[in-house]
């Protein structure tokens, strides 16, 4: 057998990529590039027999081979005709990609490679989308253009079927069970037999496994696995989002018990080569419902300069590599804040306990010690593994009101505290003076709390207030986040580095022909800096469409992602940037910590693909940005239920091709006023100018104009609220009536479409293009910087007196805990 593998060994040594294939597996197998061009070479279908003969693929070998073929079949590398023979995809002019449903039935193709159509999405019709779901991967041929002008095409095969189980609510008319998808981009009803209904009444929230997929002649067929409750249950909308977003929110049994095998406090043995730091005063602080706390400070004077320590918690000392932690981690990404409830990464004997710095116990850490100049630039600093002790938790709340009032009585009670907190603000203006000169962008935002009362219903929402400590600990977590890139890369250690790109050539284009016609311009040629940005803000901020120019500014921007290949973050004007300091709930950052300790201890960190990583963080990151919007569309609605035929006061916050979203002061809620209200007049979306303008009157409705809308109606389960146009701000003749045809369109109050409520920028967590950025409810915008920070906390502003007997309680929605758990999304 031995002599016969080298035999075979041998006959391969052709192929491009033996030496990637010897590295990852100890039989190697043919690469994917030699079994396309041997079967290129052919020039004709091949049958699985034939590849092996051609490859010399041992009996030994075939199950793994075969394994390959699948995965290549799965990507739309190759594909089987009729015949059984394989085929490669390209010849046959077909084209993979991954099925992105529609509420309305149809559906489109996102190809692989754009390059094959142009770079734009094939449509998939409703008899298309009939025969697969949303996520599906499929290969399809182009058929032609849609009436509309679009590349339109037929699915040949499913290469993948991604969804095996969904939430759905359960509907039974005429003796038939049938279950509807909460994602709404599932239109295909899943069919129910009478005795795999687990008794479920109509009305109620399921989890449906399928049992039989979607095709040209048959509806998809399931089975009840789960009954979660009725619709209207408390905390439903979290337990449907965490399904239909597939967020992992149970860890393993092995997870758990690893967790909880570690000792509940740190044990002398585990301090053998760290720096003892339990007598500096390090404090932590955060908002007042945290429960984890990742990162403790302390500065003082040095010389001209200061000295800024950062100790972050050594989660990596706990979370080994491909451990039953260490997957879970992976597969979740991040922790997830909803209102009301968090799903962590860690366990909670790790997330709330042995990682967590809480005070007067001793604490694993690691230690970012900078040396900050008199102008506030760092000019060295380390990186060491430390043990320490928190001399105090304070919350945002107590640090600002003791830096306003320093001869208050909480400064009092605080006094030994108060030298350290001056120190710490001292530092803090510097970095911020650095900050200013360095070009970051400072774009203006408003952030939200829901408010709930004890029995877990939403009171009101109320705006949130980002005072200076909020910004003085991310001015710390900056600074220690761009030194751990900068060590990485100074040591060509790979990394993930948090990377924003510049505005895309096409996006520049539109942002430059808009600022025109205003009178401004965009500096910076081709690429334009975070300066060129700031020097139009300073000049738009004062005026009264500043609202709409900021928004305009704000979409023409990317996403902000996880990427070993540095570029650079555009908005925070840094040159290398990674996430160092917030490892108890943020993969990435883990995987800083153990690369900054590879580097520390002579030898590297092998992490395997760093691409695929990046991938998985970003994707992830999203995932929860999508799921806890959704958790909040919901709670919205539930909210404006009983204010239809209310009277509201808004700003345009969105223009599409089919209507206006408007954001009301006061309420901080988003609604769709749907063309079809806008008058009796043929209306046409300019997407350069932000606006809808009427063919025959003239009429215009743009970016930031103020409206007065009245609700129309809320639909809880479908998430839409409408609007109508009650009182127009523009002058419009009698003959303009407005037509009662409505259409409900799903409100954009965050995540992806990011609007007035929420405070995280385009770039972070949304694609730009799509994000809602309205007006100011009313309130002035409090200015904030370009990537808040993501720390969770209150409002420091007191609840209005109400009459209710019930207590309300503070819940911070996404956007405050993504906005204030600090920890520096950026």
């Amino acid at each position: 057998m031995t002599n016969h593998r080298n035999s075979h060994k041998s006959k391969r040594n052709n192929d491009p990529h033996a030496a990637r294939e010897a590295s990852r597996y100890d039989t190697p197998l043919p690469s994917r590039e030699l079994i396309l061009t041997t079967m290129a070479d052919q020039g004709v279908p091949l049958g699985v027999e034939q590849l092996y003969a051609l490859l010399e693929i041992s009996d030994v070998e075939r199950e793994v081979f075969n394994k390959r073929l699948n995965a290549m079949e799965r990507e739309g590398q190759i594909i089987k005709n009729r015949k059984g023979a394989l085929c490669i995809a390209d010849k046959l002019v077909l084209i993979a990609g991954v099925v992105q449903g529609h509420p309305d039935g149809f559906g489109f193709l996102i190809p692989d490679d754009k390059t094959k159509c142009n770079g734009e999405d094939l449509f998939l019709s409703p008899k298309e989308m009939s025969q697969v779901m949303h996520g599906d991967r499929a290969m399809v041929r182009m058929s032609g253009l849609d009436r509309r002008g679009r590349p339109e095409g037929k699915i040949v095969e499913v290469l993948e079927r991604r969804t095996q189980k969904l939430v759905g609510r359960v509907i039974q008319t005429s003796g038939v069970t049938v279950v509807a998808a909460e994602d709404k981009r599932i239109n295909l009803d899943i069919l129910i037999p009478y005795h795999l209904d687990m008794g479920a009444k109509s009305g109620q929230v399921v989890m449906v496994e399928l049992t039989e997929q979607p095709s040209s002649h048959a509806k998809p067929m399931g089975k009840v696995v789960e009954i979660l409750g009725n619709y209207a249950d408390s905390c439903m909308e979290i337990e449907i989002a965490l399904r239909k977003h597939n967020l992992p929110h149970e860890f393993s049994a092995e997870s758990v018990k690893l967790a909880e095998s570690y000792p509940k406090l740190v044990q002398a043995t585990d301090y053998k080569d760290r720096i003892d730091c339990r007598e500096m005063p390090l404090i932590t602080i955060d908002g007042e419902t945290a429960r984890d706390f990742d990162d403790a400070v302390y500065a003082q004077p040095q010389g001209k300069g200061w000295r800024l320590v950062v100790a972050i918690a050594d989660v990596s000392f706990y979370v080994k590599p491909n451990d039953a932690l260490d997957k879970g981690a992976f597969e979740r990404g991040n922790s997830v804040y909803f209102p009301r409830r968090v799903i962590p990464m860690l366990p909670e004997a790790l997330s709330n306990g042995l990682c967590s710095l809480n005070p007067d116990v001793e604490r694993l850490c690691m230690i970012c010690d900078m040396q900050i100049d008199g102008a506030g630039i760092v000019k060295q600093f380390k990186f060491y593994p430390s043990v320490m002790r928190s001399k105090a938790r304070m919350t945002y709340t107590q640090v600002f009101e003791i830096l306003q009032n320093p001869q208050g009585e909480l400064a009092q009670e605080y006094a030994w505290l108060v030298p350290y907190l001056n120190d710490l603000n001292s530092v803090y203006h510097l970095l911020q003076t650095q900050r200013e000169k360095r070009g970051a962008i400072e774009f203006e935002s408003s952030e939200t709390i829901m408010i709930f009362d004890d029995n877990g219903k939403i009171e009101r929402i109320e705006p949130s207030t980002r005072n200076e400590a909020h910004k003085l600990i991310e001015e710390c977590m900056l600074a220690a986040n761009v030194c751990a890139a900068e060590f990485l890369k100074k040591h060509e250690h790979p990394a993930l580095y948090r990377i924003h790109e510049g505005p895309t050539p096409e996006k520049l284009e539109l942002l430059r022909t808009f600022m025109g016609e205003f009178g401004f311009g965009v500096g910076g040629g081709d690429k334009p800096h975070a300066k060129d940005y700031g020097k139009l803000l300073d000049k738009i901020r004062e005026r009264p469409d500043a609202q709409l120019l900021q928004t305009v500014l704000l979409r023409s921007m990317q996403q902000a992602v996880y990427s070993p290949d540095n570029v650079g973050h555009f908005g925070l004007a840094y040159e290398a940037y990674a996430h160092f300091t917030s490892p108890i709930r943020r993969y990435p950052d883990l995987l800083i910590h153990r690369a900054i300790k590879a580097v520390l201890n002579g030898d590297r960190y092998k992490a395997g693909d760093w691409s695929n990583l990046g991938m998985q963080c970003s994707m992830t990151e999203r995932r929860a940005d999508d799921a806890t919007r959704d958790v909040t569309n919901w709670l919205k609605c539930f909210y404006m239920q009983d204010k239809i035929g209310e009277v509201f006061d808004g700003t345009v916050a969105g223009v599409t091709s089919f209507g206006l979203f408007v954001a009301l002061d006061g309420v901080y809620v988003e609604g769709l006023l749907h063309v079809t209200e806008l008058g009796n007049d043929y209306f046409h979306y300019d997407k350069a100018r932000h606006e809808m303008a009427g063919e025959r009157t003239g009429v215009r409705y743009q970016l930031g104009d103020r409206l007065t809308i009245k609700v129309v109606r809320v639909d809880l389960e479908t998430t839409k609220i409408d609007f109508s146009l009650f009182n127009k701000n523009k002058e419009i003749t009698s003959e303009f009536n407005v037509s009662s045809n409505k259409k409900s369109i799903d409100i954009k109050t965050g995540g992806r479409d990011k609007s007035t409520v929420k405070s995280t920028p385009a770039f972070e967590g949304s694609k730009s293009e799509s994000i809602k950025f309205g007006g100011k409810f009313g309130n002035k915008p409090k200015t904030g910087p370009i990537e808040p920070s993501t720390r969770k906390s209150t409002s420091s502003s007191k609840p209005k007196p109400q009459n209710k007997t019930t207590k309300p309680k503070k819940v911070a929605t996404k956007a405050t805990a993504k906005a204030t758990k600090r920890k520096v999304k950026k």
